[in-house]
């Protein structure tokens, strides 16, 4: 019997997760998260991500991929380490003083909600064909990778609906810090030797796009300025554009080839594709 991993081929995770779009939003959750002061707080005390930006955002990719193309074996042994890791550190908040453990799970429930909903919400607006009963399944399916990383799936929203309560709820314990304005500038400038500035500016208007396809309430939040909605737009659209049209052999072996090693796994009809996710 073929071991599909955590999702499998017929998923919505399968399909979305594989769209170049992601890269964007990626980073766009990393905006996010920032909004929670003890949730950024852990990052910042406990993270080198200033010093190895690369590694930071390489690591956190790898973790996706892994969950979503890897065997069961492969996704469990990475959920394994990741809970190994958040048992073994904290921080401390920056108000009061008490104690942040990094396996809270308000916290690791913030973290994914994050994610997945800029997951879902960027790559959609970038014009990947996400119908509504879609992104309910895609939610409903993400849970198991909340379990991955410690989280009771109950507790965890499983569709549209249970996120956007999730999120009011959450709102209020949100806002804008000296940790929040260190992810904000890290995203936008993520190298810092001087020789490097020239890898900076060229980053510099992904980063903002990024910034950019925040929730409004969100960059309320952050309080900078985004571009203007027909330029996140042509963004959006000409990103996406660009990556669709990089050869499958090259697009899914490069920087990762997580995708391109579940196909050889499973088939050549495990290639995600649009046609796929249209019978789903």
């Amino acid at each position: 019997m073929r071991d599909e991993g955590l999702f499998g081929p017929q998923t919505v995770t399968w399909q979305l997760h594989a769209d170049p779009a992601m890269w964007i939003a990626g980073i766009c959750s990393l905006y996010l998260q920032a909004l929670h002061p003890r949730a950024v707080a852990a990052v910042v005390q406990n993270s080198r991500f200033r010093e190895d930006p690369l590694g930071r955002l390489m690591r956190t990719g790898n973790f996706v991929a892994t969950t979503t193309y890897g065997t069961t074996a492969e996704a469990e042994s990475a959920g394994e380490r990741v809970r190994r890791v958040h048992r073994m550190l904290s921080a401390t908040d920056p108000e009061t003083g008490a104690e942040i453990r990094l396996d809270d799970p308000d916290l690791l429930r913030w973290v994914h909600c994050a994610e997945v909903a800029s997951f879902a919400g960027v790559v959609r607006r970038a014009g990947f064909p996400l119908t509504d009963a879609q992104l309910d399944r895609y939610f409903d399916e993400q849970r198991r990778a909340a379990a991955l990383v410690g989280l009771d799936p109950a507790e965890v929203p499983g569709s549209t609906r249970a996120m956007a309560e999730y999120f009011e709820r959450v709102r209020p314990e949100l806002q804008r810090t000296a940790d929040s304005d260190l992810v904000y500038d890290f995203l936008h400038r993520p190298f810092a030797p001087w020789w490097l500035l020239p890898v900076n500016l060229g980053y510099l208007p992904l980063g903002h796009l990024a910034y950019s396809v925040l929730p409004g309430w969100a960059r309320k939040l952050h309080g900078r300025p985004a571009y203007p909605a027909p330029v996140v737009a042509a963004g959006l659209c000409g990103f996406r554009t660009t990556g669709l049209a990089v050869p499958d052999q090259l697009r899914f072996r490069y920087p990762g080839d997580h995708v391109q090693r579940a196909v050889d796994r499973l088939g050549k009809t495990a290639m995600p594709s649009i046609k796929t996710l249209a019978q789903l």
